[in-house]
């Protein structure tokens, strides 16, 4: 089945024709501009950017319009439940009962719209994108916010001579400012970009394909600009199963051995020194001193943890012999912050989100492979899906990135690209 014919009913849309799109888009419900608007508002950031705009709460208010009108519009599409809704029921009620049995409640209880705001979302999300138009729209918005971080990232690093600095790179105020959580949503754009280019390059020639080509290099650039040794971990490891896994060739073996080369010269010295001293700087036994203590909590207080957010209450009050700094952070590390505040429960519901993660992306595969799509566009943005969420999970290794949006949107992203193939009759074993 040739690429063309495969992709028929959305190839103006793989051909990135703008005016289609926007043709398109106008005839979309009004639930759907609001939930395009939220993510626009979220990731870009305009109201951050520009003062004058910053008068309203625009994500809050985009988010309650999406579900108010995906509540009275009567036209909804059809779409597939997963275990990865149970599962984010279920994860909020064990925050739920964690925060009542808290080391401190009050806490726990300020917080609790840290999560609840991304089950709120990641409902809305998946309810509201149930066709591969509106699929594309909401990728697109996505690919075009990240992609100007990471534009400005790599810019800035090659303006300052390739230079490492102690602070990394900064992106706009949001849940992207500091460099660490920069180069985390920069790994996930890496893995989603390169397929991404994988999917549209046979319908795009041109400057289009150019600049669809520069996605996944400018945040391989913003990555190493960052300094953060994670996410540079995480770069590598999404390399290694983009280029070489499954299918070693001598193409797949030079491409990474050139690409590796020209990332090791161009990073700083300075940066190749955080690597040699890992384990032995300040930052590095901090780090192990939480992970330590954490898994320490969780021995103690083994079904519900300290409880929510309260890792560095409860840290400051007992461990405060083994701190660097005037106040405990949170652990730097997602499985020791899930482990740590809610217990042993909290973390296998954790893990279990985590591989409904990979496992839904795969279920996509599997239905396009059965109906005889193995050209399909969404085939690449699954495989992009994955090698996106397995930067996150690396990365977030070493940042305290739980309730930031990475996973939370990327979860949703897998059910709203299941949903597209809702109409494939095609049994799911959950």
């Amino acid at each position: 089945m040739s690429v063309v014919n495969s992709n028929e009913p959305v190839r103006e849309f793989l051909e990135l024709k703008l005016g289609a799109v926007w043709a398109h888009f106008k005839t979309e419900s009004f639930a759907f501009w609001m939930i395009c608007s939220y993510l626009f508002f979220e990731y870009v950031r305009p109201h951050s950017i520009i003062k004058g705009l910053d008068i309203l709460p625009w994500t809050q208010i985009t988010i309650v319009l999406a579900g108010l009108f995906w509540i009275v519009e009567s036209s909804r599409g059809k779409r597939i439940t997963t275990g990865a809704n149970f599962l984010m029921v279920l994860f909020f009620v064990v925050i739920l009962l964690s925060s009542v049995t808290a080391y401190k409640s009050s806490v726990a209880y300020e917080m609790l719209a840290n999560f609840y705001t991304w089950l709120i979302i990641f409902f809305l999300i998946q309810v509201v994108v149930t066709s591969e138009k509106r699929f594309l729209i909401f990728l697109f918005i996505f690919m075009v916010a990240s992609f100007k971080l990471s534009w400005f990232g790599a810019t800035t690093w090659a303006m300052r001579g390739f230079s490492f600095t102690s602070w990394g790179i900064r992106g706009p105020p949001g849940f992207f400012t500091n460099s660490g959580e920069l180069a985390a949503q920069m790994c996930v754009f890496f893995g989603i970009s390169y397929y991404f280019y994988e999917a549209v390059k046979h319908f795009l020639s041109g400057w289009m394909l150019r600049a669809v080509a520069l996605m996944p290099i400018t945040a391989a650039m913003t990555i190493m600009a960052a300094s953060s040794r994670g996410a540079q971990v995480a770069l590598a490891v999404q390399a290694y199963f983009i280029f070489l896994h499954g299918k070693v060739s001598l193409r797949s073996i030079v491409s990474i051995v050139v690409v590796s080369g020209l990332l090791y010269f161009m990073l700083p010295a300075e940066q190749l020194e955080r690597f040699q001293s890992a384990g032995d700087d300040t930052t590095s036994i901090q780090r192990l001193l939480y992970w330590g203590h954490g898994w320490d909590m969780m021995l103690e207080y083994p079904f519900l943890g300290v409880g929510y957010f309260n890792f560095p209450t409860y840290y400051n009050d007992h461990f405060s012999y083994d701190l660097f700094y005037e106040s405990a952070q949170l652990p730097h590390n997602i499985f020791v912050q899930v482990g740590a505040d809610l217990g042993l429960s909290g973390l296998l519901v954790y893990f279990l989100l985590v591989w409904q993660g990979f496992k839904i992306p795969a279920t996509v595969r599997k239905r396009l492979a059965h109906h005889g799509k193995p050209d399909d566009w969404r085939i690449p943005i699954s495989k992009g899906l994955g090698v996106g969420f397995l930067g996150f999970l690396i990365a977030g290794q070493f940042v305290s990135i739980v309730y930031y949006p990475y996973m939370w949107v990327h979860l949703a992203l897998c059910c709203a690209l299941l949903n597209t193939t809702a109409s494939l009759s095609l049994e799911i074993r959950r």
